[in-house]
């Protein structure tokens, strides 16, 4: 049976590692070792204050000793905020290969839409919500994230919804007011073949941010049309799952090359 590396799984804001329940199983039938970690404090049965405080720098430190408690360089695989982690992670810990769905953009990178704006500056009207649990807005999550879901599906999915750390939140989204640059990701490529996948319908993450993101990082970006924002789960993720597969056979080649 071919030796195929572990591929770790790394979910965004609000979710916890059962957002990739049905997106891990092709990996798992092709024979990867597939791990869905939980960020830190996103656990189910932890308390909503357990995120207060954490960092991205956290959640890229706990993603990277992950990486580096393998036995061979892993693949990751990272969902908008958790594209962000993997991005992070990617720098500090030996990876096969990275692959992002609609992820989060690195410091530096602007936003090309008024969505992303408003977004980001909606979060001063919580008060000081750096230091704050910011609890899931579920109705913005129906309308944007998970627009294109099946109503029973999409409603599975807001239940199993849990707060997220201001802290995380702020340097992500107001990266230009943070001096430490905490979410830069460094000068030219990422040490490992990077592949981008984004939704032409996605506002969440829209494609000229995402293809911003690509350019950053050195990755190959592609533009999924019909998508929205939950590539790992709405109508069509099996065939996003299928091209990550098809593009990871690739990898070794490409590195010959």
């Amino acid at each position: 049976m071919q030796d195929l590396p572990p591929v770790i799984m790394v979910h965004g804001a609000f979710c916890g590692g059962w957002a990739f329940e049905a997106f891990r199983k092709p990996f798992e039938a092709a024979g990867h070792l597939v791990l869905t970690p939980d960020l830190r404090g996103h656990g189910e049965g932890e308390r909503s204050d357990a995120v207060v405080g954490v960092s991205m720098t956290d959640y890229a430190r706990d993603i990277a000793a992950l990486c580096a408690a393998q036995p061979r360089p892993p693949i990751l695989v990272g969902h908008s905020l958790g594209g962000l982690v993997a991005q992070l992670a990617a720098r500090r810990a030996e990876v096969a290969a990275v692959a992002l769905l609609a992820p989060s953009a690195p410091w530096g990178v602007a936003g090309s839409s008024i969505e992303e704006a408003v977004t980001a500056f909606g979060l001063h009207m919580l008060g000081p919500f750096w230091a704050q649990a910011i609890a899931p807005d579920r109705s913005l999550m129906r309308q944007y994230s998970l627009n294109r879901m099946p109503k029973a599906q999409r409603e599975a999915v807001v239940q199993r919804l849990r707060s997220e750390s201001g802290r995380a939140l702020w340097e992500t989204l107001n990266w230009w007011l943070d001096p430490f640059m905490t979410t830069g990701v460094g000068a030219g490529p990422l040490p490992a073949p990077t592949l981008v996948l984004c939704g032409d319908r996605d506002v969440v993450h829209p494609p000229g941010t995402v293809r911003q993101t690509a350019e950053r990082i050195g990755a190959e970006f592609r533009l999924k049309p019909g998508m929205s924002h939950w590539l790992l789960g709405e109508p069509g993720w099996d065939g996003v799952a299928d091209e990550v597969l098809a593009w990871l056979d690739e990898v070794p080649a490409r590195d010959a090359a």
